[in-house]
């Protein structure tokens, strides 16, 4: 997990679901999602554009079902020439949350070791997708090593970027023995 995220909430990634919780098995809410800062997640990740679409949310029984489509955009450092790139970022949502309070009793709901906290409705009601949507964007941030499949990235000897101007290096003559491995990390 990203060291320097922030764990603030997002009002706007907020919920109450009280309402929901007291209809039967089937009632649904629709929300159309604008969030205009989520935060940032590390020194290589930063969302640079507001985080918009939607978020359906679906009585099934006692938990509640999260499906939706939002959509921002990123910028962070290609792994290969440390050029600044942005990329947009897409995320499909579909989690179940549990409440932790019975809605009718008022009573503490036991928690189930095998259920993420994070999944879990406030005692106040409130359906909370911030920490979700984090860990999405943050998964498919990481996800994106290089600014573009081809970068050729720098001379290990001079620095030069190689995807602006060849350098003069001569390539280290690479032991036989190694040059499987060579292929391989080049492929990735």
């Amino acid at each position: 997990m990203p060291k320097n995220r922030a764990n603030r909430a997002s009002p706007e990634l907020q919920f109450n679901v009280a309402q929901l919780l007291k209809e039967p098995t089937g009632g649904n809410r629709h929300y159309d999602v604008k969030v205009k800062t989520i935060g940032n997640f590390d020194d290589d990740i930063k969302v640079i554009a507001p985080l918009m679409g939607y978020v359906d949310i679906l009585r099934t029984g006692p938990d509640i079902l999260v499906t939706g489509l939002l959509q921002t955009t990123i910028r962070k450092s290609c792994g290969r020439c440390l050029a600044t790139f942005t990329r947009p970022v897409s995320i499909e949502l579909e989690e179940e949350f549990y409440p932790s309070i019975d809605i009718l009793t008022g009573a503490v709901l036991p928690k189930r070791p095998e259920i993420d906290q994070t999944n879990y409705i406030s005692e106040l009601h409130i359906l909370d997708l911030t920490e979700i949507v984090q860990q999405e964007i943050f998964l498919e941030g990481d996800g994106m090593r290089y600014c573009r499949p081809e970068c050729k990235g720098l001379c290990p000897h001079c620095g030069q970027d190689r995807n602006i101007d060849p350098c003069n290096c001569e390539d280290e003559a690479i032991d036989p023995r190694w040059a499987k491995l060579l292929a391989t990390q080049l492929e990735d």
